[in-house]
Parts: structure tokens; C-alpha cells; sequence
């Protein structure tokens, strides 16, 4: 990819280095203090916020390696090529794009939607409009899922920036009202469903982060390796030797490229509906 260079978003809130236990449900000390602040007059959040970055996207007390924080600067450019790209086409449909937050954590997190942990993977929360992503996760799509390159990386982020737009288009919302009326198994069709539109608004994304000569030969590869590296099917081939198709949330690998690779080739948000496909 070329992206240095080019701007970064400022929509990044890097709490790296930063303990949950230092955030609401810390402790009963903490939230004594956070209480005493609030009686008082002060602003509670400011106790919060003290580790959050500033707009260069760094803390004053997480120093990252050097390969790390190219990392950060790396996916804050991502973020910033889904914004314009999302704002122009939300910009033609009459409607305005809210950006997402991007927060750079290491280990743990606490967000909108609960705690979780690296090994849950980068995630998009819609309680809070964030997405989530411990940077070692690179380093995990490389050896683990055996899909490296940094356009494999940039697939990560625009796929959960496709979660964003689902929420802002009002898609996820509807999908999740069906968790109480559904049992799991047709449940997790949905969420098939769901996730390969994400892939397809990132294939989308990318069609037009194209255009704009961000891409360089081969990152195509690298974006489809890596959807098609987080099939269901795939991973449960490897952790587990073999694969139960009902406990599918994601899709299959062949799926994940699929609906990836035609978002690129069209561009056109009319073409994703996957909730009315009759084959995914």
C-alpha cells in the first residue's frame, strides 16, 4: 500500500498500555473517587480520559516498538481513507456519515459491549460506535492465519468500518432484534448474513480506495488471502479438526472471499444485500 504519507484520522484513541481495571468497574476505590468528583461539582470523565491520546496518537505513558507504532500510524491511516471514502458515497445517498472511533488497546478492554480480551480479535462495538483492535493482531493474521501484507491488515479495519456502516444504515440493529425470537442455529444464519455484508462494504471501500492509488500490485491478494484466512470453515478446521456448519457466525472461506471480491469489483452499495441472496 502507499499510504505514507497521506492523512491521518484523528478519530484514534490509543489506551495502550492501559489496565481496565483503570476504567468504570475498576474497583470500588475508583468509583468511591469518581463519585466524590461528581458531588462536587467536577467532571467525572476527565478521571477517565487521563491516558487517552492527544490528536497525534500517542500517550505519554505507552512507548510502543518502533515496528508497533508504524502499526498505529499505519491503521489511523486506514481509518482515514474509509472516512472520506464513506463520507461521498453516504454524501450521495442524502445522509451524513458519522465517524467511527478507532481505540489501539493492548491485552484488555473495556467498551460499550462488555470486556474483552485480545483474543477475541479486532471487534466493532455499536453501544459506543468504536472499533476495537489490539495491534498484535498483525502479527497474529501473519503466523497464525498465514495471510500477511499490510492490505491484509487494512481489510481488518475496513471490514469492521462495514459493521459501522450497518449500524448507521440501521442493518445491525434490526439483525440483533431477532437473537430473542430465533434459536442459535437460525440465529447464526443472520449473522452470516450480517458479517458477509461487512465484507462486502469493505470490498466497496476498497474499490474506491483504489481509484485514489492507495493500492499497490498484490494488496488485492493480500485483502482476499485474508477473508478468506477467517472463514468459519477454516478456522475450525484448524483448531478443532473438523467443522459443524451450524455454529457458523462468519461464513465460509469461499464465501468471505467471495462477497469481499464482488464489493471491489462494483462499488456499488445496491449490489450487497445479503439477506436476499438466495446463494451466499
Amino acid at each position: 500500500m502507499r499510504w505514507k504519507g497521506r492523512r491521518e484520522s484523528s478519530n484514534v484513541e490509543d489506551r495502550r498500555g492501559r489496565s481496565s481495571k483503570g476504567m468504570v468497574g475498576g474497583g470500588i476505590g475508583t468509583i468511591i473517587i469518581i463519585l466524590a468528583i461528581y458531588f462536587l461539582g467536577g467532571d467525572p470523565t476527565q478521571l477517565l480520559n487521563t491516558s487517552q491520546l492527544d490528536n497525534s496518537g500517542t500517550t505519554s505513558s505507552y512507548e510502543g516498538t518502533a515496528e508497533e507504532n508504524e502499526l498505529a500510524h499505519f491503521v489511523s491511516v486506514v481509518l482515514a481513507e474509509t472516512e472520506d471514502v464513506w463520507t461521498e458515497l453516504f454524501r450521495e445517498e442524502g445522509a451524513n456519515y458519522k465517524y467511527p472511533k478507532l481505540v489501539l488497546y493492548s491485552g484488555s478492554v473495556q467498551s460499550a459491549c462488555g470486556f474483552s480480551s485480545a483474543a477475541t480479535g479486532p471487534f466493532y462495538c455499536p453501544g459506543d460506535y468504536k472499533l476495537y483492535i489490539d495491534l498484535s493482531f498483525y502479527d497474529e493474521l501473519q503466523q497464525k492465519f498465514k495471510a500477511p501484507g499490510d492490505f491484509a491488515m487494512a481489510y481488518v479495519v475496513a471490514h469492521e468500518v462495514g459493521h459501522h456502516v450497518q449500524t448507521l444504515l440501521g442493518i445491525n440493529e434490526k439483525v440483533m432484534s431477532l437473537r430473542s425470537r430465533l434459536s442459535e442455529k437460525e440465529f447464526n444464519k443472520y449473522l452470516v448474513r450480517l458479517e458477509l455484508q461487512a465484507d462486502y462494504l469493505a470490498g466497496v471501500w476498497a474499490h474506491y480506495a483504489d481509484r485514489t492509488n492507495l493500492l499497490e500490485e498484490g494488496d488485492l491478494d493480500e485483502a482476499l488471502n485474508a477473508a478468506s484466512a477467517v472463514g468459519d470453515d477454516r478456522i475450525q478446521k484448524s483448531m478443532q479438526g473438523y467443522v459443524v456448519p451450524e455454529s457458523f457466525t462468519h461464513g465460509t472461506s469461499a464465501q468471505r472471499k467471495r462477497w469481499f471480491y464482488k464489493g471491489f469489483k462494483s462499488g456499488n452499495l445496491s449490489e450487497g444485500d445479503t439477506f436476499s441472496a438466495e446463494t451466499l
